[in-house]
């Protein structure tokens, strides 16, 4: 990405800020993006796929978008979940400076844009959507995701949107395997999402979490 990843924490290509139009089936967001951010000049195919085919949340509470980039699918849910928090969470200061003026600009007061050490422990989410970096690296993937999983309420899902090329198949054997039990929902151009629930033994354990979630 002209010298500069999107998931470092200040990237150092040159700001371009630039307007961008997400247009889906149910609302139209106009946005900010700019460079040193993923998809910058679109929407991601993908992450278009995970917005217009992903289940609606299965039970009330904290909404979460891991590696949330200039916000649209942060953006996207809480515009259709108003009344619930939506946590939007990167290592890339850029994106998040994005996320703060976009939801400033959509009047979107429940967007929480933050680096992941500075969410709160006691936060527990009931959904997830995420189109996640794959490109991090497979260790640090596992990390990732393991870290969120293990902070959905008992009840909770996450529904993240992988490329069959890019590994959608393993990570969901993989997800599995570590206990987290995980079904595709569906797969559209490649696009497949998964839907991970938590490993029983979090929730069984979780109970005190349940007040954090509504």
């Amino acid at each position: 990405m002209s010298g500069s990843h999107y998931f470092t924490g200040a990237p150092e290509v040159a700001s371009d800020r630039r307007p961008i139009t997400v247009s889906l089936p149910d609302l139209t967001l106009e946005l900010t993006t700019d460079t040193g951010v993923f998809s910058r000049s679109r929407l991601d195919p993908c992450t278009r796929i995970l917005l217009e085919h992903a289940p609606q949340p299965r039970v009330r509470g904290p909404i979460l978008d891991i590696g949330c980039g200039y916000g649209p699918i942060a953006l996207t849910w809480a515009s259709r979940r108003k009344r619930l928090p939506v946590w939007a969470v990167d290592v890339n200061e850029r994106a998040l400076e994005l996320v703060r003026l976009n939801a400033e600009s959509l009047g979107l007061g429940n967007v929480q844009a933050a680096l992941p050490d500075d969410v709160p422990e006691d936060v527990r989410f009931a959904t997830i959507y995420s189109n996640p970096p794959i490109r991090i690296g497979k260790a640090a993937l596992r990390r990732l995701l393991t870290h969120w999983l293990d902070r959905l309420t008992p009840d909770g899902s996450a529904f993240l949107v992988v490329q069959k090329h890019l590994g959608s198949d393993s990570l969901q054997k993989w997800l599995n395997e570590q206990g987290y039990p995980t079904t595709r929902v569906t797969s559209v151009n490649g696009c497949r999402i998964l839907e991970a629930r938590p490993r029983p033994e979090v929730g069984e354990g979780s109970e005190s979490g349940r007040g954090t979630t509504t």
